[in-house]
């Protein structure tokens, strides 16, 4: 019986080994194509709406220089609010009249880092309103498609439509997002996985895109909201 025992447990641990070869290889096959995707992209002339939609998981690096935003988009203010009770969670807006931060950093002001507490995280609505400006030239069909990931799984991906923008104006836009329901699970597991969260924010104008922003998520019991 000791040697029957003993047989069945080693099969079993061969098993298991043999499935976290596998797995182990799924994720590095799917990790590859994933980056190959994301060098056919950068290397085309321009990313469209539909490339990003295809993407699976959070991109490693940006998909257009800065120096794409020709339109020179500018947002200087951001608020996030709780639809249900209008309570403020968020807002930062850029001082007036301050003047420009030279940075040797190319890509300066296109990741920001949030904390939020736990709770909101059982939210169902938020809005999100956004002040920007506009250069010199008309912005015609301006969308934001945003897709947010957590341990590269995507977990909801949001497509916003601001519409023709004049030259030289000032726009104030609110987006309503619709939360997707998480299990307490998950959201146990995002609150212990700080800054897993992440999210890629990607603008087109013309279906061009000409500005990819991103962002990484905590979710401690100490951050205000």
């Amino acid at each position: 019986q000791s040697s029957g025992s003993s047989g069945i447990n080693a099969e079993y641990g061969s098993t298991e080994k043999k499935r976290g070869g596998f797995l182990a290889r799924k994720a590095k096959k799917t990790e590859e194509h994933s980056s190959e995707m994301e060098g056919r992209l950068r290397s085309k002339e321009y990313v469209t709406a539909e490339d990003v939609l295809k993407l699976n998981r959070i991109t490693s690096d940006y998909l257009c220089a800065i120096t794409a935003n020709t339109h020179k988009i500018d947002f200087n203010k951001f608020k996030i609010r709780d639809v249900e009770s209008g309570v403020v969670l968020f807002e930062i807006a850029k001082p007036a009249g301050a003047p420009e931060i030279f940075s040797t950093d190319p890509n300066a002001g296109r990741y920001v880092r949030y904390e939020f507490p736990p709770e909101f995280l059982k939210l169902k609505q938020i809005g999100a309103t956004v002040e920007f400006t506009i250069g010199d030239k008309p912005v015609n069909n301006f969308r934001m498609i945003e897709r947010h990931y957590f341990k590269d799984q995507i977990i909801k991906s949001f497509d916003f439509d601001f519409g023709f923008c004049m030259p030289n104006s000032s726009n104030t836009c609110e987006h309503i997002y619709d939360l997707p329901s998480l299990s307490p699970e998950l959201i146990k597991d995002m609150v212990d996985n700080p800054f897993m969260t992440k999210s890629d924010s990607f603008y087109f104008v013309d279906d061009r895109l000409v500005m990819h922003n991103k962002a990484d998520y905590a979710y401690k019991y100490n951050a205000s909201m």
